[in-house]
């Protein structure tokens, strides 16, 4: 999962990037709206965290150009007052959700998860392919009520591959749900993952399997 924070406070940025990236997340940020609009018209985020009022261009401005351009990346707006006014226009811009400064930790992830979750089109905790289970609350895999244990880019892939159940993602979607801007991204790494990945789900009924040109596809075996 890869997130965009908006975040002209550099404190509260390290703060935040921090949190995400200790929960699995691939996270950029951006200073102000201007980089923040460059950024969002070339790139592809699955939930973007967008302060209201920051320099050299208004969260607003900046959801509303992204709104136009036909993006509906769900965005999460941060917002230091919580009055009827504030919440109208988060909602009237085209957000999807808000959460109010100073924020707890816990409650910043859990709407972030919320936000991923009905992006995926299912109102279920649970995802299911075969024997393999996700939670999307915990973010956590598991096969015959065992956890799985995965490195944090095998997570991100499987994760999107699971959200995306029965359908084929491309190796260039996988590389944006993998690695941020600072990154060096790698398309042969991306194979590595996936080989390892098979690997962990040998004795599982869940298979990825490979698309020549097309990608890959998390399927149950009696699905193949």
């Amino acid at each position: 999962m890869r997130l965009l924070l908006v975040e002209d406070s550099a404190e509260l940025a390290h703060w935040i990037v921090n949190l995400l990236r200790s929960e699995n997340f691939a996270v950029d940020c951006a200073p102000d709206g201007e980089t923040a609009d460059a950024i969002l018209s070339t790139q592809r985020y699955d939930v973007v965290l967008l302060d209201m009022r920051l320099p050299r261009m208004s969260g607003k401005d900046v959801l509303a150009r992204l709104r136009r351009r036909g993006d509906n990346a769900p965005v999460l707006m941060l917002t230091a007052h919580g009055s009827i006014d504030d919440k109208v226009d988060c909602f009237s811009a085209g957000a999807d959700d808000y959460v109010v400064k100073p924020f707890d930790a816990r409650e910043l992830v859990a709407r972030i998860k919320a936000l991923i979750r009905r992006q995926s089109g299912g109102k279920s905790k649970a995802l299911v392919c075969g024997d393999l289970h996700y939670n999307t609350d915990t973010r956590e895999f598991s096969h015959h009520d065992v956890p799985l244990v995965l490195r944090r880019r095998e997570h991100a892939i499987l994760e999107t591959l699971m959200l995306r159940h029965g359908k084929t993602v491309s190796k260039s979607d996988l590389m944006e749900s993998v690695y941020s801007l600072e990154d060096e991204a790698s398309a042969d790494a991306i194979d590595i993952y996936i080989h390892r990945l098979r690997k962990h789900l040998a004795s599982s009924s869940a298979q990825i399997m490979t698309l020549r040109g097309l990608g890959y596809i998390l399927r149950a075996k009696e699905d193949a």
